[in-house]
């Protein structure tokens, strides 16, 4: 029964595997989609987020690439401060392999906008360290190391 349970387990994996690459690997339907707003929400009044009308240090240095927004969050729980390239970006640029090099320009938006989140929350920038399972001497260690380095473009694994 046990080599059953491990069969199911494994094809379960392989499954939910397949359709994530799927769903990664297919054609946008939103032909907008490289013109979405990226958004944070901010503990601190919009005043705040936005001293002198500059936008924090990481999001100030893409200097007029970006379109800034800010506006209070809902249910007063703070700023949402929003980001997003001038001009769009293309599909290809956006595609799944870009994605996976780091070649994604948006990437840097979404890590712009967590380092200012950190910088106007804690007065700096957080960094993670390497998890305790992500030994290189084993196979298993070996991918959690590679997602736990991959993930600083996209802000998840």
């Amino acid at each position: 029964m046990k080599h059953a349970a491990r069969t199911a387990l494994v094809l379960a994996g392989a499954g939910a595997g397949a359709a994530a690459l799927r769903r990664l690997a297919s054609p946008p339907t939103d032909p907008r989609r490289g013109e979405r707003w990226m958004v944070v929400t901010i503990d601190r009044p919009p005043m705040d987020v936005l001293p002198e009308g500059r936008p924090p240090r990481p999001l100030d240095e893409f200097g007029d690439a970006l379109e800034i927004t800010v506006r209070p969050a809902p249910g007063d729980r703070g700023t949402e401060l929003a980001a997003r390239l001038r001009g769009g970006v293309s599909p290809a640029r956006t595609s799944l392999p870009s994605r996976l090099a780091g070649k994604d320009p948006r990437q840097e938006v979404r890590r712009a906008l967590r380092e200012a989140k950190s910088l106007l929350e804690t007065g700096e920038v957080m960094r993670s360290d390497a998890p305790p399972t992500a030994r290189e001497e084993t196979i298993g260690g070996r991918i959690v190391g590679l997602a736990s380095r991959r993930s600083g473009g996209e802000g998840v694994l």
